[in-house]
């Protein structure tokens, strides 16, 4: 029998957090393990993983007693598979694996994983272990918290990092941040979603709130320089420019990083953009609250697993999918039409370069050789993969494109909308 085992990773001892219970930063390295499983949809581990899930999806939905089945679908990422989907209802799964984990509570494994232990990651009632890039006081802290209450916040030094806990086993999930209100799109989250074969299960909305933070003492006239990520530098510009800062800005990793690095290097000319609780955790005092351009600053963020979920019908979903064609970007209203004739109507549409191939070459003699860009195309569209409606436009925009995967068919964050005030 194959082994598979996860790598040990290196554990930073942290202390204690509110909200979510915190695990150890991870770090690890990358490795695409292929597994050959002969009864299996596929020949790559996550496409048995894949296969797994659908299967004790279906075993749980015959388990329910008088369940109703739902439409049956006829395709998972391009496996056509005769196995009859049926939707879960998610609530009495809850209830029931809830007890079940109040009685016994699971604990991470001690021991290499095997094969038989391949089953799927504890979902319904358990506390789980939710992989975040940052340390702890970071805004992904949080937003794995509304997420997943009482779960057990894994910190990852990068994106990749988190993606790479859920893959190896050491995380049951992450969340991770695609975009921001005021600063956009985060493209290299888009580009691993790509990369890796992990799924979208869910989404949550943070409202983001901005504080500059220094160390005790050090008053604003004296700073050299503000650091922060990218996006929160970019989410805070104009009010640093009405502030009169004479400062540089520079960019680092995450936001409670920047806090953390300065309290460890005791850096008195230089301050953080962070959140209140980051200045709780590294012992900063707060010298601006609320330096966001705009109050109602807000960033999405996806729950990733590495098992799609049933879709349903009973509450609003939303579908992320990405595809290429081989002939250029004239497709891209063939493939949007297939939405609108079916009244889907789309969230999202992001455009990234095609890495395997940037850029398209059109000979032509009589004025040269032109070249075109080829992009990938990310599309969020407000239907679950349980409509048939959905499941026509999908087969239409088949169609037309070269290359087409479905990143996930997930609930809606559905929660009410208030402007971030602060904690």
């Amino acid at each position: 029998m194959n082994t598979l085992s996860s790598p040990s990773p290196l554990i930073r001892p942290r202390g204690s957090r509110s909200r979510c219970r915190q695990f150890n930063r991870v770090q690890c390295v990358y490795r695409s393990d292929s597994v050959h499983f002969p009864n299996g949809i596929g020949y790559s581990r996550a496409d048995w993983q894949s296969s797994c899930a659908i299967l004790s999806s279906n075993v749980v939905s015959q388990q329910q007693s008088g369940d109703k089945p739902a439409e049956h679908i006829a395709a998972v990422n391009g496996h056509k598979t005769s196995i009859d989907l049926n939707l879960v209802p998610i609530e009495h799964a809850n209830s029931a694996a809830a007890t079940a984990s109040n009685n016994k509570p699971q604990l991470p494994p001690q021991k290499p994983l095997t094969i038989t232990d391949l089953s799927p990651a504890p979902m319904h009632g358990s506390q789980l272990r939710v992989a975040y890039q940052g340390v702890p006081g970071a805004y992904s802290e949080a937003a794995a918290g509304k997420a997943y209450p009482n779960c057990e916040a894994i910190p990852c030094d990068q994106f990749e990092v988190a993606f790479q806990a859920v893959e190896l086993w050491i995380a049951d999930r992450a969340v991770l941040p695609v975009e921001n209100s005021l600063g956009g799109s985060i493209h290299r989250n888009y580009d691993l979603l790509l990369r890796h074969r992990l799924h979208i299960v869910g989404e949550v909305q943070l409202p983001v709130h901005h504080c500059l933070l220094a160390l005790p003492g050090v008053r604003k006239e004296y700073l050299t320089r503000v650091i922060s990520h990218p996006q929160a530098l970019s989410q805070c510009e104009h009010t640093l420019t009405k502030l009169g800062l004479n400062v540089a800005r520079e960019a680092v990793d995450d936001t409670a990083g920047a806090a953390e690095y300065i309290a460890a290097n005791d850096l008195r000319d230089t301050a953080a953009i962070a959140s209140a609780r980051a200045a709780e955790l590294y012992g900063m005092q707060v010298l601006e609250d609320g330096i966001q351009d705009d109050s109602s600053n807000v960033t999405r963020f996806v729950m990733l697993a590495r098992e799609p979920i049933i879709p349903r019908t009973d509450r609003p979903f939303k579908t992320s999918i990405v595809f290429a064609h081989d002939k250029g970007t004239s497709v891209l209203f063939k493939v949007l039409s297939a939405f609108a004739f079916r009244n889907i109507s789309l969230t999202k549409i992001e455009s990234r370069p095609h890495r395997n191939r940037p850029i398209r070459l059109v000979d032509d003699a009589n004025v040269g050789t032109a070249k075109h860009f080829e992009y990938m195309f990310y599309i969020d569209f407000e239907a679950s993969m349980a409509e048939v409606r959905a499941q026509n436009a999908l087969a239409e925009v088949q169609e037309f494109t070269s290359f087409l995967r479905v990143l996930g068919s997930y609930p809606m964050d559905m929660t009410p909308w208030s402007p971030s005030r602060g904690e």
